[in-house]
């Protein structure tokens, strides 16, 4: 077997056994039958062979999602779906549990991307999933159901992490598919639109400037006519380069533009921005 491949191998099995920090680069050498310079030739650190380990996991998780929503029949899919990935889990959970219990050691800006990118990745598989399925018949709250669905899966894979309860992949699965087919016939109100989604999207990973708002809403106000909502953009933009309404009055001039479908981003921003400003607000105040 090669040798990055060894290591990659028992050092998930002692992982697994007793967590990232409780296990030492000698260990590793030794489950392994090798010395520390050959893992050192393979890894600069222990920390690198971790995220390698994360890497390979995901890239295979998400290879597996995208063969069984590329390849399967419309009326399996959902259930294929399910089942692949709390089958993967399961298989993996050990490793998940203690990546659960450690990860805040590896929660740096190129993990974050990386993470950022297969979550993106992810909701395009579903959302091309969806159309396989139900086509026309989900044109409005399929961008809604992505993150149904994302959520469903989170929550139950929580639930797994969390306790030592027995589940049925192939039960579960099911129960998934039933619910998904509840929501997708009767979701009338989605919350995330299709301009929602993109907008999500292109922000995932990011922050969002006050440069970036400024841009949006210069835009905005030159596609509107004179109008409540022009004249309420144009006073929220100078609320955010001079700050002096009221929470109620900003309440208001929001309320006046989220119905006006030019004003779908401007809105989404601002209610970004401000609510960010308000959560430093409080942050700092207490």
């Amino acid at each position: 077997m090669e040798k990055r491949k060894l290591i990659m191998e028992k050092a998930m099995e002692l992982f697994a056994e007793q967590g990232f920090r409780a296990t030492s680069v000698q260990e590793i050498t030794e489950r392994s039958g090798i010395s520390k310079g050959a893992f050192y030739l393979s890894f600069k650190s222990k920390d690198e062979l971790i995220m390698a380990l994360i890497h390979k996991f995901l890239q295979e998780f998400i290879t597996g999602v995208d063969q069984v929503v590329s390849e399967g029949a419309s009326d399996q899919l959902l259930y294929n779906f399910y089942e692949y990935h709390f089958e993967r889990f399961l298989k993996q959970s050990g490793f998940a549990k203690i990546f659960m219990k450690e990860q805040v050691h590896f929660l740096d800006e190129e993990f974050i991307t990386q993470i950022s990118g297969y979550n993106e990745r992810m909701q395009e598989l579903i959302l091309t999933m969806l159309e396989k399925v139900y086509g026309e018949k989900v044109l409005e709250n399929k961008y809604d159901l992505v993150y149904t669905i994302l959520g469903l899966m989170k929550s139950y894979m929580e639930i797994l992490l969390l306790t030592d309860l027995p589940f049925d992949a192939k039960l579960l699965a099911e129960s998934l598919v039933e619910k998904t087919h509840i929501l997708a016939k009767h979701t009338s109100q989605p919350a995330i639109t299709e301009d929602v989604y993109v907008m999500l999207k292109g922000s995932q990973g990011t922050s969002i400037t006050k440069e970036r708002v400024y841009a949006i809403l210069d835009e905005t106000i030159a596609s509107l006519n004179e109008s409540v909502e022009k004249e309420s953009i144009l006073m929220l933009k100078n609320e955010l380069m001079n700050p002096s309404l009221h929470q109620a009055v900003i309440k208001g001039l929001l309320k006046n533009i989220e119905a006006h479908p030019q004003c779908k981003q401007a809105t989404y921003v601002l209610q970004y921005y401000f609510e960010r400003q308000n959560k430093w607000s409080a942050r700092n105040s207490s």
